[in-house]
């Protein structure tokens, strides 16, 4: 059944918190058996041209990590602004990160920086909102009064599971290890949610709840139900099988094929992969669900959101990024770029890595940065992305652009142009007016290989 879960883990400094959002629940008459509304997403519309990429892993580092201490250093600025982290050659000459980026550095040459990306939100859920949806939320941050932040808007990954559908075992839109706040379906319905890994593959136990039978069930009681399932809808369609039940039977076989595929069960046993691999990625969050994401990539997945919080670093801000924040994603980013590129994934495989946010040049008392959304770096590879370029450029400080500003509506025009997807394609909202999936955006041809 699809459930509503709220929790009050992961709060930003609002107070709101990153996981009340809508996502999929896990029973059903099969016992275990889950996400049969899902799967109606085989009848999907056809793609605007050919996809350059085939599926995209969207790296969401909430709170907002900063830009000026990772990717656009300003070793000229006060003190006060440049920090104390230096900047570093990389492989592709006259490019510099930061120190504490060091594995990154080794491999630039296969992605690049966009620098001037802008938007002019500096709340953690509605701006998220914004990058997600590429829609302002009309509702103030703070103050949502327990209305879901997906109510109304659908999420990119919620566009590019309706748009393309599934190709493999595995549903086409997984978010990993927890929602993605404003993630979700939206104005679309159910059918298009997120599949939610709420157990984070780090964890020895790490298991996939909607792929196991219920404790107890055996196959032949398993048969049983599934049989009693498919006469009971028949039942309810007069026994000849047609209309919506005969619908949703197919839909129930379809989740039952997920359920029972050795392909859907590889693709998330993590714990069958080499150790080698998975130490390469880092044994971290961000690590395994990188490690995760590739795996559900090679099983068909569109669309995979991860989640890596905590950048939101308003106190001691350099001791978090260097020691705690920038390491595990440089290793995790890292690793996932050579190991698409090394199997002949990368070039159908969009990586996006972000936050909702960058953070404020000027250090506050607390040796911290503030939010700040008029400025960040916005980091992609694979899927048609070219290799070691630098995209834009900013003011000083790295305050403001100082070339061309790209906004949220660019870049998710960009990626469902890569995924060969129509961005101006427009449907009815729930009150029946036309909304396109991205409005006022345009293509940032500059990215483009």
């Amino acid at each position: 059944m699809f459930k509503l879960s709220f929790s009050k883990q992961g709060q930003f400094c609002d107070k709101i918190s990153r996981r009340n959002v809508l996502t999929l629940g896990a029973t059903s008459l099969l016992g275990g058996l889950s996400l049969p509304g899902m799967l109606q997403m085989q009848a999907v519309a056809a793609t605007a041209k050919p996809a350059r990429a085939k599926s995209c892993i969207f790296l969401m580092l909430e709170g907002g990590p900063s830009h000026i201490d990772m990717w656009d250093l300003k070793p000229n600025a006060p003190r006060e602004i440049r920090g104390p982290f230096s900047p570093i050659s990389t492989s592709v000459p006259g490019t510099q990160i930061s120190e504490i980026l060091p594995m990154c550095s080794k491999i630039a040459d296969r992605f690049t920086i966009l620098r001037s990306h802008s938007h002019a939100d500096n709340a953690h859920q509605t701006g998220r909102h914004w990058v997600m949806t590429g829609y302002k939320p009309n509702f103030p941050d703070g103050q949502a009064k327990g209305i879901p932040f997906n109510e109304h808007y659908p999420s990119i990954g919620s566009m590019v599971s309706r748009e393309l559908g599934h190709r493999g075992a595995v549903p086409p839109y997984i978010e990993v290890p927890e929602p993605l706040g404003p993630g979700g379906p939206g104005f679309y319905g159910p059918k298009y949610a997120p599949f939610t890994i709420e157990t984070d593959p780090v964890e020895p136990t790490f298991l996939v709840r909607d792929l196991n039978v219920v404790e107890g069930i055996d196959e032949n009681r398993f048969e049983r139900r599934r049989i009693l399932l498919k006469r009971a809808n028949a039942l309810g369609a007069g026994g000849r099988g047609v209309g919506r039940a005969k619908t949703m039977d197919t839909y129930y076989e379809k989740a039952l094929e997920m359920v029972t595929s050795p392909a859907a069960r590889r693709a998330f046993n993590i714990q069958g992969e080499k150790q080698a691999v998975r130490e390469r990625y880092g044994m971290t969050s961000i690590g395994q669900c990188s490690l995760l994401a590739r795996r559900l990539v090679e099983a068909g997945s569109r669309f995979i959101g991860v989640s890596h919080g905590s950048w939101d670093t308003h106190s001691d801000n350099f001791t978090g990024h260097r020691k705690a924040l920038v390491p595990p994603t440089d290793q995790a980013f890292s690793a996932l770029i050579e190991d698409l590129d090394q199997r002949g994934m990368l070039d159908e495989t969009l990586v996006v890595m972000m936050g909702e946010m960058g953070r404020t040049p000027r250090i506050n008392k607390d040796a911290g940065r503030d939010h700040w959304s008029m400025c960040q770096s916005v980091i992609l590879a694979g899927g048609g992305i070219k290799r070691g370029a630098v995209i834009g450029a900013s003011d000083d400080t790295a305050s403001y652009p100082t070339t061309t500003p790209y906004g949220v509506q660019d870049l998710l025009f960009t990626i469902l142009d890569l995924m060969g997807i129509d961005p101006n394609k427009v449907y009815p909202d729930s009150l029946g007016r036309p909304v396109p999936l991205v409005t006022g955006g345009q293509r940032i041809d500059e990215l483009i290989a």
